[in-house]
């Protein structure tokens, strides 16, 4: 398998990581969404690789306690670069990552140091992970603008995926959240984003008015309650995520199963698949 890892020879990086951002770029089609079953780690990775599905996106939600650590950039940035690493170093595919609001890193060493890691692109949200206070949508186009900026300066090509955080942390009725995330995702798109991911917006006609309004790819979150892949699809969705879902229900059927051991049974019922 060839590296993804940023190799500076005349000014350009690797044809390796060129393509695989450049192909991480093309799959945000509308109404033929990249869908990203999120992993957490290497294993997880080589399972959705193994799937057919063409890119691998990691969530930090889904690596923090696996690493042991709380969501909300309590991990060190180092470990959280270093598990990125880990999953890029095992598959062939594109890698996003999620990278919260960047970890306190200036953009150019950010930048540098997810290209160090094999990553293709990454999230970055628009509220403080520790305070989950908005931060000001002018602050924030500056910061995509100054990744964007630091990327094209070295030479490397990175697919900025921009969370939008009104449906989690902003205030307001629906329309005045559907409102600012419509101004917020056209600001950053402006700077410099590839895609606007409003979490948590679920409802069709807010996720049809997003698709609508917004004037470049969406990404929506896949929880209980959204519409369908196909629905999401006919909705002119680009980009569907799973953020930190699948890592909780495995989770969650492991506690099912050690429960069955320590109650004498088999960690292997069928009847443990059920929710």
């Amino acid at each position: 398998m060839t590296t993804s890892t940023s190799e500076n020879t005349g000014g350009t990086t690797s044809t390796t990581a060129q393509g695989k951002a450049s192909a991480l770029r093309a799959l945000h089609t509308p109404g033929r969404p990249l869908v990203l079953p999120n992993v957490w780690d290497a294993a997880s990775a080589r399972a959705v690789e193994a799937a057919g599905f063409p890119v691998i996106a990691t969530g930090s939600a889904a690596i923090a306690p696996v690493l042991g650590y709380d969501d909300g950039e309590e991990t060190p940035v180092e470990e959280m670069l270093a598990a990125v690493a880990r999953i890029s170093r095992s598959v062939g595919l594109p890698v996003t990552a999620d990278m919260e609001r960047g970890y306190g890193l200036e953009p150019a060493e950010l930048v540098e140091r997810l290209v160090a890691a094999g990553a293709s692109g990454c999230n970055l949200e628009d509220s403080d992970p520790r305070t989950e206070v908005m931060v000001d949508a002018e602050e924030q186009a500056a910061f995509l603008g100054a990744v964007r900026a630091a990327a094209t300066g070295a030479g490397v090509d990175l697919v900025i995926n921009a969370r939008v955080d009104t449906y989690l942390h902003g205030t307001g009725s629906a329309e005045e959240r559907l409102a600012e995330a419509v101004r917020r995702g056209r600001r950053y798109l402006e700077a410099g984003a590839d895609c606007v991911y409003p979490i948590l917006a679920a409802e069709a006609g807010a996720v049809r008015a997003l698709v609508e309004e917004m004037g470049g790819p969406i990404n929506i979150l896949f929880r209980p309650g959204t519409p369908s892949l196909g629905e999401l699809a006919d909705l002119g969705v680009a980009r569907v995520s799973f953020g930190h879902g699948l890592h909780e229900a495995v989770r969650a059927y492991a506690a099912r199963m050690l429960s069955a051991i320590r109650e004498g049974g088999s960690p292997y019922s069928p009847e443990l698949f059920a929710p």
